[in-house]
This record gives structure tokens, sequence and C-alpha cells, in this order.
């Protein structure tokens, strides 16, 4: 077993290297949360993984999934399509966690739909209608017209809604 984290973890780690190459042309990382497009800049990216095993936190929202270890380090799981008002995500299947936060020292993990893949900003036009959620940094539209929303971690962390996960 520990053979094949070891080959996992070098293979994750090769495609991280490929995908560091690829950073100054694709700065952008795409993911899906329920019927929502977004974008995180990838210097705000931690790891994208398949989920672990959850371990529930009694007297929590319903979007905040609970507490994952993800290599001796415990990440607190938000739904972020639920947090967003939408259906929850099962954590199977093409559902990940992305790993946020780090870099603002905190330990969060987004439970998202599915990775889309690297982006470039040059793939996007801007698209003049606000969001309400002060988490969207910018919308944007796709070449096929697509909208998609450009997460600010900072904001989003600091957030009063996103920080009071308990229940009343």
């Amino acid at each position: 077993m520990a053979r094949s984290s070891l080959r996992e973890f070098q293979e994750r780690l090769a495609r991280r290297l490929a995908e560091a190459r690829t950073a100054e042309r694709r700065g952008l990382l795409g993911f899906q949360c329920g019927s929502e497009n977004w974008l995180i800049e990838l210097a705000e990216a931690g790891e994208i993984l398949p989920s672990p095993p959850l371990s529930t936190v009694p007297l929590t929202r319903p979007w905040y999934r609970g507490l994952a270890n993800v290599r001796g380090t415990l990440y607190g799981v938000v739904d972020f399509a639920q947090f967003n008002q939408q259906a929850p995500i099962v954590p199977a299947g093409r559902a990940r966690l992305l790993l946020v936060g780090v870099r603002h020292g905190v330990h969060c993990a987004l439970l998202i739909s599915a990775s889309t893949g690297l982006r470039s900003h040059e793939d996007f036009e801007a698209d003049p209608v606000p969001d309400p959620r002060p988490w969207v940094a910018r919308r944007w539209r796709d070449l096929q017209g697509r909208p998609w929303l450009q997460i600010d971690v900072a904001r989003l962390l600091a957030h009063p809604d996103f920080l009071d996960a308990g229940l009343e």
C-alpha cells in the first residue's frame, strides 16, 4: 500500500510540475460547483484531490461537511455549491477537494463538483453584470458564451457568513 501511495504522490508531483511550467500562460484553474462554473487564480489554489473520508462536526450548518485529514493536516471542508444555495455535492465520482486558504494561514477545503482544468485569462471576456456575492471577484464569459465566476479567496475566508458555520 505504501508503494502505491508513493507512486500516486510522484504522479501528482509530476503533473503539478508540468502545470507549473504552463502557469505563465494559464493562470487560472476552472472548476464546477453545482450548476456554476468557477475560476480561481493558480496562486490561490492549492492541491486538488479526491475527497478522503470526512469526519462530521455536530451542530454545524449543512454546508460545513466536516474535517478531512490530508497527510496529517486537518482541513475544514465546505460544500461550496451548498454554501452558494445549490444542491449538496456527493463526495464521490468527479467531486474533488480544492485546498484553499493555506496562503492566508487557513486550512480550508472546498468540496467541488469537478475540476475543469487550467485556463488562460485570454479565454474569457469580462461580463459587466455584477454579482451580489462579495466573494465573486469578477464575472466572465468564455468563448462559447458560458458564464464563469472568479472567486476571491481572501474575501470568502473573511466573510461573516463563511465564518459562521455553527448552528444557532
